[in-house]
């Protein structure tokens, strides 16, 4: 359960997001259902170099590798940036 407001729209954020994917995923599966109906019938074509290509999931893989680096880089970089300015922003009075 939240704590607060803030974490409690983040919350119903990710929930909603989450519930659209669910849909989304769930058409796709019926789509794919579909279609092999139909590609099953169909001759397969063999795309030249299509050997050589990454696999689909080594693309999201590899993707979401490099994007969760990049978030990581950017945390640190944040971070360092409020140290630096620390001296810079009001302190809390340590008897509070």
């Amino acid at each position: 359960m939240a704590s607060n407001p803030a974490e409690q729209l983040q919350e119903e954020f990710l929930s909603a997001i989450q519930k659209s994917q669910d849909i989304v995923l769930q058409a796709i599966k019926t789509w794919v259902e579909s279609a092999q109906a139909v590609t099953s019938k169909v001759p397969s074509v063999q795309l030249p170099f299509a050997d050589q290509m990454p696999k689909p999931a080594d693309v999201v893989s590899g993707t979401y590798d490099f994007a969760e680096q990049v978030l990581a880089n950017q945390r640190k970089f944040a971070e360092e940036i409020l140290q630096a300015t620390s001296p810079l922003l009001p302190h809390e009075s340590k008897g509070a």
